[in-house]
């Protein structure tokens, strides 16, 4: 009887033991964008996207190394602010993330890679857009979106081809993106034989824009080009129809190119002028474009913006080269991130040598009864 009662105890022990080992293995991947702040909408929407990732992964029993793992996202808030957003990339390296989706904003991610790269932790945008980002050839950055070079240059193009517009005055909110995205539209404007009659410069905190506006007015231009955010592009169309510049077109890339934008802009007819650009097809055109949507609106309704469905695809992709490598540690999985052909929901993901997707596409935009529609 005592020896039956050791071998149960033996027995229940190695069953306890083997529990155990099957026992969840934790994985912390990162995730930044503005969470407060005039941006909190697109940050908002970004971090429901890595949600929804780490939700449908943990559904699928992934084994990787022998363990079952459980995926954890670690959220910060950057405030779209270039100290905060290093200081939030630093937290996530001591907090030992395996991965970091983000960060939305281009004057962000651009110092935050640098962080990333030296504590060798692999991070994907699908929001930041300045060419500048892979620039220094970290082998940690990632981006699966076009680049303001693809954005800026497809705006011009449609402006003189298109539209045969000759006059075009440029503003700037002076931020990593805002500049970038201008300085490709005014350099591509050129090229195609249009005149940058004015440039002016606001910040990515302003909302009274009647002084530089009234100076643009002056120039009578075509069109006016912003490179910014929607926060200052709503209240800027408010005060172009103030100002009776109802017939000028009003150009951005992806930061303007949203759901919020004819929210901001307060009914204002002007909102009819605006053509914007965004990296990638539009959900219609997206492989899981359509279905994806309808499960996002489920879970988080009245929340899209525009950049969830790549912060999906980068949660994805992470753990795709997890387990290609077999393996967490991020020191071991980066190797297979470059060598990424995901089907995802955006795209198929490759990468170039420096870490750009393979043939980014771009879609433009306009608004129709205040609601955007794709023109491509």
């Amino acid at each position: 009887m005592q020896m039956k009662l050791k071998l149960t105890v033996v027995a229940c022990l190695a069953v306890v033991a083997g529990i155990a080992s099957a026992q969840d293995a934790v994985v912390k991947i990162g995730h930044v964008a503005p969470m407060s702040g005039a941006q909190a909408h697109y940050g908002k929407d970004n971090e429901n996207g890595a949600r929804l990732a780490i939700d449908d992964l943990n559904t699928q029993n992934i084994v990787i190394g022998g363990k079952k793992i459980k995926f954890e996202l670690v959220a910060e808030d950057d405030a779209a602010d270039p100290k905060q957003g290093t200081a939030a990339a630093q937290k996530l390296c001591d907090s030992k993330v395996s991965g970091v989706v983000g960060h939305l904003n281009s004057g962000t991610t651009i110092p935050a890679s640098k962080v990333y790269n030296d504590c060798g932790i692999p991070m994907v945008t699908g929001a930041a857009t300045n060419p500048n980002l892979t620039k220094p050839g970290y082998k940690t950055t990632y981006r699966i979106i076009a680049n303001d070079n693809a954005l800026g240059a497809g705006l011009a193009f449609y402006a003189a081809d298109a539209l045969k517009l000759k006059r075009v005055a440029i503003i700037d909110d002076r931020t990593a993106y805002g500049q970038g995205v201008a300085e490709v539209f005014k350099k591509t404007a050129v090229a195609k034989g249009m005149t940058v009659v004015d440039e002016q410069f606001t910040t990515d905190k302003a909302t009274d824009f009647m002084a530089i506006l009234t100076a643009v007015k002056s120039k009578n231009p075509d069109a006016v080009f912003f490179g910014g955010m929607d926060p200052q592009g709503g209240p800027m169309l408010r005060q172009m129809e103030q100002l009776g510049m109802s017939n000028v077109k009003y150009f951005g890339g992806d930061g303007i190119c949203t759901a919020e934008l004819a929210k901001l802009a307060a009914g204002a007819k002007t909102i009819s002028n605006v053509v914007c650009a965004e990296g990638g097809a539009s959900l219609a055109k997206m492989p899981g474009g359509e279905a994806w949507k309808k499960r996002y609106d489920t879970k988080y309704p009245a929340q899209f913006q525009v950049y969830s469905p790549y912060t999906y695809d980068a949660t994805l992709l992470l753990v795709d080269a997890m387990k290609r490598a077999n393996s967490t540690d991020p020191k071991v999985y980066n190797a297979e991130l470059i060598k990424a052909n995901f089907k995802g929901v955006t795209t198929t993901i490759a990468f170039e040598p420096n870490g750009e997707l393979k043939n980014p596409a771009i879609t433009l935009y306009v608004y129709k009864d205040g609601k955007k529609s794709a023109l491509n």
